[in-house]
């Protein structure tokens, strides 16, 4: 399990805009954290760099849009 005491999250901005509330913590040596901020005790979920970074590419490019491109 990893340790996520000494996380620092911080809130997407694109969340700001839209209501939505995620959060992310990319301070833990080889993990990236996620988490949802108004259920914080709910749990993270715990990827690994390149696959947010690939994530993160796949939104950017409208992978995910309703109706949007498919890979």
């Amino acid at each position: 399990m990893t340790d996520l005491s000494r996380a620092t999250w911080r809130k997407a901005k694109a969340s700001q805009n839209n209501g939505g509330c995620v959060e992310v913590a990319a301070n833990i040596p080889g993990v990236i954290a996620i988490r949802d901020s108004k259920r914080p005790a709910g749990g993270a979920h715990i990827v690994s760099p390149a696959a947010f970074a690939a994530f993160l590419a796949d939104a950017k490019a409208g992978s995910y849009d309703i109706g949007g491109s498919q890979r």
